[in-house]
């Protein structure tokens, strides 16, 4: 039975993109704890060899989550905000927050509709949600724009939600930005588990930490990749086959169809093992993948990743779904090794 503690701690690291200098140093210290060499890229993102030989596979998880950032003051010292990735406001209604300053003051706040009393609003049910009519009310006594400004929060700083993070007998975990920290904990495993075995492989893992803003699998990997395998959230909803006990593995998402070699093996190999995992289409999705093919590497890529309800809003996973995650690609590993 594996230990999440290390999923618990990563996932209570507030990282929205851009803000994700602290769950970066938790990751380099994880790997570093488990024997490896990890290192930063220029932009931030965490890669760590797994073997001696040059890798020709990278496997990579993002670390960054959706967010938020200040964009306005307003006179009664609510705050209007700017998204960071698609932040659902339905979704993210009522949710707790902290607020970071760039003089390290952290303050909490909650994101509300405007006028958000049932008791004088009649439209409050009806109203469309929007950047215009929500807004997070402080938990500070400061009721004007000035007062605001002079406990020190400006323009930019961020917003980081409440993950009301829950591991449940039944083996469910349910917390907000399980995509993509369960990828993140895949990744953990990974390194742990080779370590531990004592493997030689020709692998990289790579956290990225723009993904949720379109650009963190563009860069950063070794010079000898030539395979990328994603871990991502599979999709769970009406018209997906995705579950929250398999491993989804996508044939094609939004930006079109991932290699179709990788994901045939991908397939044989969890029919091999019987390895619970479900083929699946996204329709509006894209990924580290996605980004990285953009970017022009010349890379087969594939997706996969546990399937995960009610994504970019009150998510919830099964260990069953990360652990087939885990299972396959260990064994994609392994075939990697054997080949080489």
């Amino acid at each position: 039975m594996l230990d999440y503690t290390t999923l618990k701690t990563l996932v209570e690291i507030d990282s929205p993109s851009g803000f994700t200098q602290k769950a970066s140093q938790y990751i380099h210290q994880i790997l570093t704890g488990y024997g490896w060499e990890p290192s930063f890229s220029n932009k931030g993102a965490v890669r760590c060899t797994l073997g001696t030989q040059p890798p020709s596979l990278a496997i990579a998880a993002h670390v960054d989550t959706l967010g938020a950032v200040v964009a306005g003051i307003q006179e009664d010292g609510s705050l209007r905000i700017s998204k960071v990735g698609g932040l659902s406001l339905n979704g993210f209604e009522g949710a707790y927050c902290r607020i970071y300053t760039l003089t390290d003051q952290v303050y909490t706040g909650t994101l509300l509709l405007d006028n958000p009393a049932a008791h004088v609003n009649k439209d409050l049910n009806s109203t469309q949600r929007s950047l215009y009519n929500m807004h997070i009310r402080l938990d500070e006594l400061a009721s004007s724009k000035k007062e605001v400004e002079d406990l020190g929060i400006n323009v930019g700083d961020f917003i980081c939600f409440e993950t009301n993070y829950q591991e449940l007998p039944s083996g469910y975990i349910k917390s907000r930005f399980m995509d993509n920290k369960s990828g993140c904990f895949v990744l953990f495993e990974l390194a742990r588990q080779i370590k531990a075995k004592g493997w030689d492989v020709p692998v990289e893992i790579f956290f990225s930490n723009y993904e949720e803003v379109g650009h963190g699998g563009t860069c950063g990997y070794a010079d000898s990749i030539e395979e990328l395998l994603v871990i991502d959230m599979g999709v769970v909803g009406t018209g997906t086959a995705g579950e929250e006990i398999a491993c989804s593995i996508c044939a094609k998402d939004s930006s079109g169809p991932y290699d179709y070699e990788m994901r045939r093996n991908l397939v044989q190999l969890a029919n091999d093992q019987s390895i619970a995992y479900r083929l699946d289409v996204y329709p509006y999705y894209g990924s580290d993948g996605s980004a990285a093919l953009r970017a022009g590497n010349d890379y087969r890529v594939g997706l996969i990743g546990p399937g995960v309800s009610a994504s970019h809003g009150v998510e919830r996973t099964h260990q069953k779904g990360i652990e087939a995650t885990i299972d396959l690609c260990m064994a994609y590993i392994e075939q990697q090794m054997i080949q080489k």
